[in-house]
């Protein structure tokens, strides 16, 4: 039940030991006209390294990361990292923030005062939340999960025992990728608690009946197509996690490069470099490659699967250059969907590019469950 101040303090050692690797990468080869067609370029992934030898700053981010109190605890046998703002306002709702892969605690950054203290950024003082952002297990300053079995369902039940350790008998959810999968688990195995769930996806998928399909508004028909293509074209990271995840963590754990070419192919060039530097610097300095990417693999052989809807309050904001979320197939695995807006800017991480939006969304669905 202990909670444990936690600051981050990466040894000099840890950062020469990189500058050392970086400085003698032996790049792979591309055909000359082969550009991201084949995946991550080479030429994108170069430009990344010279900036993280050149001008990137580890420290100043620590510093920034720091700004926020930050603890540790142990839940279930595992470590967990997780920062705690709380509000000025002493009425604030208590919110978890859950990020996924291949992000970390960094992807809530450009939210944490927007939330915590509307007052001060020009928002109405009843919209504030006390934050608690934890790192996954296995993710991050949370370390390596040491056991099978962390599955977004053990993860939920987690979260819902930190917020109750942590004092908050109410509370919201928000998730975004794979948060946006343990979120509503927190709200289906701790409904008496739970206020209601905001995500930035919904991942309702096809059930396999072609009657399914029959129905669908022409925009969820064009979704469905999306998908279909994304699952043939886009999907080898999740493939790989969820089948051979140690695999390719052998060479992960070896190679800072090969960590960011592996984080950057969804993380990609349309962010802010040191954005995708800073989450792929944390996935390095922990370690963390093979351990993240056991989560793909546990959701993937979880047994005892929860099979009716989820009924707590949902909230959806879907963005642009996103997973579009399909209505028909989320109303059939959540039965309480309050709010479900789709916006034409924005991308997968929001939280990051469009903060605002990201903000307004999250406060007005909260709002509207008084």
């Amino acid at each position: 039940m202990d909670i444990n101040e936690y600051r981050i303090d990466i040894p000099q050692a840890d950062l020469d030991d990189l500058d050392q690797r970086l400085s003698r990468v032996r790049w792979t080869n591309e055909l000359p006209d082969g550009g991201a067609d084949y995946g991550v370029s080479l030429e994108y992934l170069q430009g990344l390294v010279r900036r993280w030898r050149e001008e990137y700053d580890w420290r100043a981010w620590e510093a920034r990361l720091n700004q926020y109190p930050q603890f540790t605890t142990t839940i279930d046998g595992q470590n967990v990292h997780f920062m705690h703002v709380r509000s000025p306002e002493p009425d604030a709702t208590p919110l978890l923030l859950t990020h996924g892969w291949p992000t970390t605690v960094v992807e809530y950054l450009d939210v944490i005062d927007r939330l915590s203290d509307p007052r001060a950024h020009g928002g109405d003082p009843a919209d504030a939340f006390h934050l608690v952002i934890p790192s996954v297990p296995g993710f991050g300053f949370s370390g390596h999960t040491t056991e099978r079995g962390w599955n977004r369902y053990r993860i939920a039940k987690a979260w819902a025992e930190l917020m109750h350790r942590l004092g908050y008998e109410q509370y919201g959810a928000h998730g975004n990728d794979g948060g946006s999968l343990i979120s509503p688990e927190v709200g289906r195995c701790d409904p008496e608690h739970v206020l209601g769930v905001h995500v930035t996806q919904v991942f309702s998928f096809p059930s396999g009946d072609p009657a399914e399909l029959e129905n669908l508004s022409p925009e969820d028909q064009k979704n469905v197509e999306f998908l279909a293509w994304w699952l043939e074209n886009g999907g080898a990271y999740d493939k790989l996690q969820s089948t051979a995840p140690q695999t390719l963590s052998h060479a992960l754990a070896d190679s800072p490069v090969g960590q960011l070419g592996w984080n950057a192919q969804l993380l990609g060039p349309n962010l802010d470099p040191d954005y995708v530097l800073t989450n792929t610097m944390i996935y390095w300095l922990t370690n963390t490659a093979a351990s993240s990417a056991r989560l793909y693999y546990e959701d993937f052989h979880a047994t005892d699967k929860p099979t009716e809807p989820t009924t707590v309050p949902l909230g959806l904001a879907n963005f642009a250059w996103d997973f579009h979320s399909i209505r028909a197939f989320a109303e059939r695995d959540h039965k309480n969907i309050v709010s479900w807006n789709v916006y034409d800017t924005g991308s997968h991480f929001a939280a990051h590019d469009a903060p605002e939006l990201l903000v307004d969304d999250i406060r007005g669905f909260f709002r509207r469950l008084g």
